[in-house]
């Protein structure tokens, strides 16, 4: 996992439902907690593009609901500025289902990824069809 260039606003706090983008039977995610994240008093925890959190699985096929897994945020609504003056933001809020490591737990990402995410985890950047 490496460093990210951009400043990624942290637009999407816990409790938000996110997209799945992956084949792994998830469609809808919910954040319950952002790894690595210290914390302000009474502040939520809060992530971006690129970030590893925890998520449950809310809808989806029978196996795989109501599970604890880890996630990268692939997509953000939010828009967020890159180094050479670009601003990029997206249509939904993504994530792909991971492993403690980073390593997807599907073979196959629909949508776009992140540049930011793809460049931190190497292997979902791999599997990525439409790198922005």
């Amino acid at each position: 996992m490496r460093g990210i260039k951009a400043i990624i606003p942290r637009a999407l706090p816990t409790g938000v439902r996110l997209v799945c983008a992956d084949n792994t039977g998830a469609k809808e995610l919910e954040i319950i907690a952002v790894k690595g994240y210290k914390g302000i008093r009474r502040r939520y925890p809060a992530a971006g593009v690129g970030d590893m959190v925890v998520v449950s699985v809310k809808k989806g096929t029978p196996e795989i609901r109501k599970q604890v897994h880890y996630a990268v945020i692939i997509r953000q609504r939010k828009e967020y500025r890159r180094p050479d003056g670009t601003r990029i933001k997206f249509e939904d809020n993504a994530a792909v289902i991971t492993d403690a490591e980073g390593k997807p737990k599907g073979s196959e990402i629909r949508g776009a990824v992140a540049r930011e995410a793809a460049e931190r985890f190497p292997k979902i950047g791999s599997i990525a069809s439409i790198i922005v």
